[in-house]
């Protein structure tokens, strides 16, 4: 079965593209720029993942899929180069490190990298491949793998505008909305407002559910009522009844959740914003790991109120 949804895809020039990185994330985004009809050379750390992932889209795609032993590879001649791995480390590495994809780019190409990293790292490569006549955008993403593989996602962009505009249609395969909100970092910072938004919500909404429990209250019930009022909320949709049933094996991971918390908390003591809730909950998130929780969804802080 494949690994992404079927989606109605917008009308695009199709485009020679590049996609590093395919993880939980990036497998399923890069499935549908090839379902899309563009041409899509992948590359992955562990060419095992590139060789599955070229076996169960070529087929269905026309042939239009090949994969590379290197970045460097993978980006030559492509007109944009998506990517998506773990943290700055990896980005740097796969960028500006030994055949890395920078290297490997046309003169005039573009760089977008989906990765929740620093603000940082998106000014510093934005910085190197502007060096090289290469665009960089930086876009981390919001919907998780689910929004990956219906191509419902999120994306905010940090970068030029006209190489915003260049890759959107393109973006447009796996995402719902792609959206510029100013120069490169802002993506990332914008990513990270997601991210503090987020940690308070699935905190209130597991107070709410524990709370709700001792007082012996049909949940199920309860979160339907409050669902249609001012409590609504994504999370209360979509997690407050797997957190009634005690279910937390999808979604964002607590490891995933405090590597993009640690971004905000060090973003913050440089700019001085004051994040009271969002670092509290970031130490109620080290509880659930101390739990055995890493790879629990999100949603599992309730387990500290149990």
């Amino acid at each position: 079965m494949s690994s992404i949804n079927t989606k109605n895809y917008e009308p695009c020039s199709p485009a020679r593209v590049a996609f590093l990185g395919l993880g939980v994330m990036g497998y399923p985004m890069a499935g549908h720029l090839a379902r899309a009809g563009h041409q899509v050379t992948v590359y992955n750390r562990t060419a095992t993942k590139s060789v599955a992932w070229c076996a169960e889209f070529a087929g269905a795609t026309g042939e239009n899929c090949t994969h590379a032993a290197t970045p460097q590879l993978a980006a030559h001649n492509a007109d944009v180069v998506f990517c998506c791995v773990g943290n700055d480390d990896d980005l740097r590495s796969v960028t500006l490190g030994p055949q890395g994809a920078f290297d490997g780019m046309k003169r005039g190409a573009i760089f977008v990298d989906h990765t929740t990293a620093s603000a940082n790292i998106a000014r510093e490569l934005g910085a190197a491949a502007r060096a090289r006549g290469l665009q960089f955008i930086d876009a981390p993403v919001s919907g998780g793998q689910a929004g990956a593989q219906n191509g419902m996602l999120t994306v905010m962009c940090g970068g030029d505008t006209d190489a915003f505009e260049c890759i959107k249609p393109t973006a447009l395969a796996f995402s719902k909305a792609v959206t510029l909100v100013g120069d490169n970092g802002a993506g990332q910072l914008a990513k990270m407002v997601n991210q503090i938004c987020i940690a308070g919500l699935v905190q209130g909404l597991s107070e709410a559910v524990a709370f709700g429990q001792r007082a012996g209250l049909d949940m199920n019930q309860v979160l339907d009522v409050i669902g249609k009022g001012a409590a609504q909320s994504w999370q209360l949709d979509n997690r407050g009844k797997t957190m009634v049933a005690d279910k937390f094996d999808f979604g964002f991971a607590v490891d995933w959740m405090r590597k993009d918390l640690g971004l905000v908390l060090d973003e913050g003591k440089r700019n001085g914003a004051r994040l009271p809730v969002t670092a509290l909950v970031d130490q109620f998130y080290a509880d659930v790991q101390a739990m055995g929780g890493q790879r629990w969804d999100t949603s599992s802080l309730i387990k500290r109120l149990k």
